[in-house]
């Protein structure tokens, strides 16, 4: 186990490193001019200079990266172009909003999906398998902001009119300002996310679970006398889940970099939103930041569950 760890960590922080020259490299291999665009069009080319001089972008590449490594390693990822504002502390205010979009839809999209999923399998070619695979090829096809418009087109705007002011138009309030004000404020979003999330774990864990439990251990499990639900949640649920876990861990670690349309469509300033201005302002230190947050994600999503490989099947061993 110690040592599956270690080799996955040092396989990671390997991935991390070569994201970073990469995007390192295509920020200065597309033509772009920050300080230009950060002083205006009538600036003086001694304005320019001063501009390139202050953000250090006057410096030979290789030493702008070697900086850049050297203050990451010890947790500084520079300081945002335009406010002068560390990353970390950039980050570290979009971050709990992200991950309160994810968490929360995650849950849903996971309990909705799965239960959808086994409930179909259950029942091949039934008429709740054939609404359940109808509803998730449904909302697969409708666009994250096309849903997202819609719900508070309904629970916004026809709601505030008819004199039921419940949920808000957008934003984000934090937990201290109380747990019905942030709840209110996320359950929107969480549906957005959810139901088209669920519809890709809907379809997932229905093909799984058709394929085990034509398996000959669940023929000998209902031969021996084994009840109907045990052997459906004890024996083949547990098996079928390896996918799902799989893209479960995908999805939230490509979630945490950031959500961006829902975070768009809700005006949400989390990481997604924070990563879009980033790219709109060239500004190099927040798109690394973001990128290297997202890629530790995946990394440590993908070390996660290798470990639940090992919980949900007896037969894998880490080594």
């Amino acid at each position: 186990m110690l040592k599956f760890l270690i080799r996955r960590v040092l396989t990671g922080a390997l991935v991390l490193w070569i994201i970073s020259m990469l995007v390192f490299a295509l920020f200065f291999a597309v033509p772009n001019n920050v300080a230009r665009q950060m002083a205006g069009h009538n600036a003086t080319p001694t304005t320019i200079k001063l501009i390139n001089q202050r953000l250090g972008l006057d410096q030979p590449l290789w030493e702008q990266y070697g900086k850049f490594i050297w203050n990451a390693l010890h947790g500084d990822l520079g300081e945002d172009y335009y406010y002068q504002l560390p990353v970390t502390h950039v980050i570290a205010e979009a971050l709990p909003i992200t991950l309160s979009v994810v968490v929360g839809a995650s849950i849903i999209w996971l309990l909705l999906g799965v239960s959808s999923g086994v409930l179909s399998a259950v029942r091949p070619r039934s008429f709740i398998d054939r609404l359940v695979t109808v509803l998730a090829l449904f909302f697969y096809s409708v666009p994250s902001f096309v849903l997202g418009l819609t719900l508070l087109f309904v629970f916004y705007y026809k709601l505030t009119i008819a004199g039921f002011a419940i949920f808000p138009a957008g934003g984000y309030k934090p937990l201290s300002d109380g747990l019905n004000q942030w709840f209110f404020h996320m359950i929107l979003p969480w549906i957005t996310l959810a139901m088209i999330s669920a519809a890709t774990y809907t379809r997932l864990t229905r093909g799984s679970m058709l394929e085990v439990l034509g398996e000959d251990y669940i023929k000998t499990a209902r031969a021996k006398g084994i009840s109907e639900r045990r052997v459906i949640y004890r024996h083949g649920l547990r098996s079928a889940l390896t996918p799902v876990v799989t893209q479960f861990g995908i999805d939230v670690a490509t979630l945490i970099g950031g959500a961006v349309i829902t975070e768009t469509v809700f005006s949400l300033p989390g990481v997604g939103y924070q990563s879009i201005k980033a790219i709109r302002n060239q500004d190099l230190p927040l798109i690394l930041g973001v990128v290297l947050v997202a890629s530790v994600a995946v990394v440590v999503a993908n070390i996660l569950v290798d470990l639940l490989y090992a919980v949900l099947d007896p037969r894998v061993r880490l080594s």
